[in-house]
């Protein structure tokens, strides 16, 4: 049911908070700086202050444990930026963790239960100046699609969080489908415009909007949060795989930024998700972080490259010329070299057996090294694969100190692309396949 709109509401921070300790009762504070609240008013209240009332700040030197211990679910990921699921099953940056405002070596956690929370400052504000007020507990989100931050309801009591439009016309008699009004997430930002980020005033009271207040605690800002069955977004799997395979160029030129170790190690979690024989799993990944080891290693890769081309013959100045094109793997901030081993391969005793056993891991691996270029693509990175050490594998297992059984299957130059990548052509599926 839709609720009658006001011709107009009036906003104000509540001034002269004390700074909130554990154990305070919010309720309590709020009603000694503001005893002229009435019934029908509003209260919106910074999740900060009651974390800080609720004892939810913790010692944490490193935030990302943290994170990682109030995180359901990644939703995204780039660089050390993170939009999780939460434990209170809201969709935010970080989780909700806040270093900020917080002695240094702690982080402030988001209330355990944000529409309980809601619940006792109304109640308490009930009990200390004998009103009917609406709570809303909030926080500041990013959102999808759109720049800047904006307060929104994380929890609520004895508001109308919703207001459901559908089944009524609008002014044109025209029904209305799929309009549901956040109302509890306007009340949010409009008590933002005058709380500020930063002037201490975590608190603020709309009036002249009764009309939003409900009698009782309502079903609270945990039914604003999309269930997955509606969600469009949650995985976006199809979508995300898609435009991280476009995405993907064999990119030749970096710039000096450096690459995140965890991104690298992200797509290297992707890469051995693909499919291998026999249960095994073929893949291993020389990741090659500093400059000492990728020059050793390159040096000696071209010791042996020119001497293979003088023995084909090749001028002085053709060799040069070739040894130039190996220059992506040189000027690149990181360099991986996948390898393949074959453990828990069969052997027939039959050629044509034993060379169709070593093709199916090869498959793998090539799955695996696709995987993983798809990964890097996904966290913003350029790569280039380039096959050089597989014609010089015992000079690269000798270089890097890898087993026997390793072997090398070319290198990848990784790196923050030093343009826009090209624009890749169309191509028709039709060329590609064969119907039977």
């Amino acid at each position: 049911m839709s609720a009658t709109p006001s011709d107009g509401y009036t906003v104000w921070a509540v001034p002269g908070l004390p700074e909130v300790q554990p154990g305070d009762d919010v309720a309590k504070l709020i009603a000694a700086a503001e005893p002229g609240l009435a019934d029908g008013d509003v209260l919106l209240v910074t999740s900060k202050i009651v974390s800080k009332a609720e004892g939810r700040i913790v010692a944490a030197a490193d935030r990302e444990a943290a994170i990682d211990a109030e995180t359901v679910r990644v939703v995204a990921r780039r660089g050390a930026l993170r939009i999780v699921e939460n434990r209170q099953g809201l969709v935010m940056a970080a989780a909700g963790v806040d270093a900020s405002n917080t002695p240094a070596g702690t982080v402030l956690l988001l209330p355990e239960d944000p529409d309980a929370s809601a619940r006792a400052i109304r109640d308490g504000l009930r009990a200390a100046l004998g009103v009917d007020v609406g709570v809303v507990v909030t926080d500041t989100f990013g959102r999808p699609w759109r720049a800047g931050l904006t307060d929104v309801a994380i929890g609520a009591a004895g508001v109308r969080v919703l207001d459901d439009l559908r089944g009524g016309t609008d002014a044109y008699g025209n029904p209305l489908s799929a309009t549901v009004v956040a109302t509890a997430d306007e009340l949010a930002a409009a008590g933002d415009l005058v709380k500020g980020k930063a002037a201490g005033r975590p608190v603020a009271v709309v009036r002249g909007l009764a009309h939003v207040v409900a009698q009782d605690h309502g079903e609270g800002a945990r039914a604003m949060v999309r269930g997955a069955r509606d969600d469009m977004f949650r995985l976006g799997t199809s979508e995300a795989v898609r435009e991280a395979v476009t995405q993907r160029r064999t990119v030749r030129a970096f710039t000096d930024e450096p690459v995140d170790p965890g991104a690298v190690r992200r797509a290297v979690a992707l890469a051995v998700t693909a499919p291998a024989p026999h249960h095994t799993t073929p893949w291993r990944f020389v990741l090659l972080e500093s400059q000492e080891s990728r020059t050793r290693l390159l040096e000696a890769m071209r010791d042996a490259w020119i001497a293979d081309l003088r023995r084909d013959g090749k001028s002085e100045e053709s060799i040069a010329k070739r040894v130039r094109r190996g220059d992506v793997l040189r000027n690149a901030p990181c360099l991986v070299v996948p390898c393949l081993v074959t453990d828990g391969s069969h052997t027939y005793g039959d050629p044509r057996r034993d060379g169709a056993e070593r093709e199916m891991f090869v498959v793998a691996m090539g799955a695996g090294v696709q995987n993983f270029l798809v990964g890097l693509a996904g966290e913003r990175l350029g790569s280039a694969w380039v096959s050089s050490t597989m014609f010089c594998r015992d000079v690269v297992r000798e270089v890097l100190g890898l087993p026997e059984e390793w072997d090398p299957m070319g290198a990848v130059a990784v790196g923050h692309p030093a343009e826009e990548p090209w624009a890749r052509g169309e191509r028709d599926v039709g060329s590609f396949v064969e119907v039977r």
